[in-house]
């Protein structure tokens, strides 16, 4: 059935907070709903000390609600886009307004993990925690492609400069720069870890180095560099906020070939063999893949308690710290 004629459904949704990655959500949600010939009403909850909100977003959003007293019960979903230090807190509030929750990385505050009770959530809801670059076609090749059983040496990457990352905001201003809300590499830039994880399972030991080096003016470390210790190999974890010129790579020494694996040009080279897969990935198509997985599990109402319980896992073992 073409798209003309398919039924109509609602989506009715809740942005907890509106950062750039919240702009993105929101944006790539409008994208698939027009796809998929969904009516989309999206409000959000802010407490109105903000920036502006620009008219692209804006031209998205049904209303901007500044009271709790105002905010609906009946959200089929709500995103949990605020800092990370009030993920819990947003999560535990809104719990009687929605009946589905994506909660943007990390899944919480280092800090909370040793009192984290998760026993109020519900069997019939979907609570998912972001990890987008699971979704990207480079984590996809490596994951279908090569054998982790083959794989002696891990080295990831991802450096860049923070005060480049969000055009046109102070970054002194954003929680990337502030400890307390869940800033840091080590934090921020908790993708690498988490699809080390989802490729070869959890390491049996992490040693951890974390440091801030830089004149950035910040109160979080703005480098990170870890060891991984599993059974049959070693992973090399590099994480910055300093590198002038993006790099994010993930490098894998086999026994017969050395691969490396380019996020930004979605690009697999083979370097023995001088063998080059191309991928042809934009910026955001991981981004709007992933939107697409979680929506999927919306609509089927499939418990994906299982996320929840790997984004703390990740976030627990890179820390030093114990949960569960």
């Amino acid at each position: 059935m073409d798209r003309q004629n398919r039924k109509k459904s609602n989506l009715k949704v809740c942005f907890v907070g509106l950062g750039s990655i919240a702009k993105r959500h929101i944006r790539n949600l409008s994208k698939i709903c027009s796809e998929g010939n969904i009516i989309l009403t999206a409000d959000v909850y802010r407490h109105g000390k903000g920036i502006e909100m620009d008219s692209e977003t804006l031209s998205f959003i049904a209303s901007q609600i500044c009271d709790f007293t105002d905010v609906s019960d009946d959200y089929d979903i709500i995103f949990i886009t605020n800092p990370t230090e009030y993920h819990i807190e947003t999560l535990k509030r809104f719990h009687k307004k929605g009946r589905h929750f994506f909660i943007e990385k990390p899944f919480c505050h280092v800090n909370q993990l040793r009192e984290l009770d998760l026993s109020f959530l519900r069997r019939d809801s979907v609570y998912y925690a972001a990890c987008p670059l699971r979704y990207s076609k480079v984590i996809s090749y490596v994951k279908e492609n090569i054998c982790p059983e083959d794989v002696l040496s891990v080295r990831s990457i991802s450096s860049s400069y923070l005060p480049e990352w969000r055009p046109g905001i102070d970054y002194r201003n954003t929680y990337s720069a502030t400890k307390s809300l869940g800033g840091g590499v080590s934090m921020d830039l908790i993708h690498e870890w988490d699809y080390l994880y989802y490729l070869f399972g959890k390491p049996l030991r992490v040693y951890s180095m974390l440091k801030k080096v830089s004149d950035l003016e910040i109160d979080t470390e703005d480098i990170a560099v870890y060891i991984g210790e599993y059974a049959d190999k070693i992973a090399e974890v590099h994480l910055d906020y300093i590198g002038r010129s993006p790099v994010r790579k993930l490098e894998l020494i086999t026994r017969e070939e050395t691969i490396v694996c380019d996020f930004i040009n979605s690009r697999i080279q083979y370097l023995k063999q001088g063998k080059t897969v191309e991928l042809e990935q934009e910026r955001n198509g991981f981004q709007l893949d992933e939107l697409r997985y979680f929506l999927n599990l919306v609509q089927n109402c499939r418990w994906e308690k299982s996320n929840i319980i790997e984004a703390v896992r990740v976030l627990s073992f890179i820390q030093g710290e114990t949960w569960g």
